[in-house]
């Protein structure tokens, strides 16, 4: 069976970064660096390498740092050029004309909110959403993993990662029903159970692919926990009218919205680098001595 294709990919990033502040008073949570690159821009090439060809970004005011950084930076090009240095650091960060759009979400209004005010960029097709500060890291990515098991299954899919049955009342969980290798067959959707009545230890981990028709249901969501329009809400009224499963990712989570998660993962990937990993190994067993 043939499904539409995931061409487009919707990034909520107008949170205002709070746990990060006062870093985050003057620049966006997702231009923070792992090494040398921003989130939001690992965001974007996982949704590349999956084949996804629109990115739509859901912003709010002092987010125009996000604009500036998919765009040609003409001044800097011409003197890297002039001096001889190679551009090729920068092509990553070029969206082509057409190939980005920037909606506003003007109020914090939560998730299912801030995807909702893409809903005319969307339009009638399956789309993917991108956490940015769920960083995930594998080969091949995770949203190409999801794009795989779309292709066979269709309908709604959710990235989950297996945790400690402790930590479980800290994410959102799935009740799951059947599994076949890395899917598993989705009955429903807990927000933060207590621990004796989680029904997995499968978390949702911030990656998401979804028929056009949640659109249409966040329209009329009510709000949910925090006052908020939940996307969690939303995804569980689907369930059972269309397809709903969750991809197992093959790789590692690196939990950037917090402080030691993001300290955790430019450690992780600094020791991956072949320019630096020997240094970066020294410079930590100096300071665990």
């Amino acid at each position: 069976m043939t499904h539409k294709p995931i061409r487009k990919a919707v990034f909520p990033v107008a949170g205002l970064g709070t746990r990060f502040l006062p870093a985050t008073k003057a620049i966006p949570k997702e231009m923070l660096p792992v090494v040398d690159r921003p989130l939001i821009q690992y965001a974007v090439d996982e949704a590349r390498e999956a084949g996804i060809e629109q990115m739509i970004f859901v912003t709010g005011r002092g987010k125009s740092a996000i604009e500036d950084h998919f765009d040609i930076a003409f001044e800097l090009e011409r003197t890297m050029a002039e001096r001889g240095k190679s551009l090729a650091v920068l092509e990553p960060t070029r969206l082509g004309p057409g190939n980005c759009a920037y909606v506003r979400q003007q109020e914090p209004m939560g998730l299912g909110h801030a995807i909702w005010c893409a809903r005319d960029i969307v339009g009638d097709e399956p789309f993917a959403i991108f956490l940015p500060d769920e960083f995930m890291h594998g080969s091949p990515g995770c949203m190409a993993q999801m794009v795989k098991a779309y292709n066979e299954v269709g309908g709604n899919l959710i990235s989950v990662l297996e945790v400690p049955q402790d930590k479980v009342s800290s994410y959102g969980v799935i009740d799951p029903g059947a599994s076949h290798g890395a899917l598993t067959e989705v009955k429903g959707l807990v927000e933060k159970p207590a621990i004796a009545d989680a029904p997995s230890n499968l978390i949702i981990s911030g990656r998401y692919i979804l028929q056009p028709e949640v659109m249409r249901t966040l329209e009329n969501q009510e709000k949910g926990a925090g006052g908020e329009i939940q996307l969690t809400d939303a995804m569980a009224r689907m369930i059972g009218n269309q397809p709903f499963h969750a991809v197992t990712f093959d790789g590692k989570r690196y939990d950037c919205g917090s402080k030691v998660g993001y300290i955790e993962a430019n450690l992780a990937i600094a020791l991956q680098r072949d320019d630096m990993a020997d240094e970066v190994r020294a410079i930590a067993q100096a300071l665990l001595a």
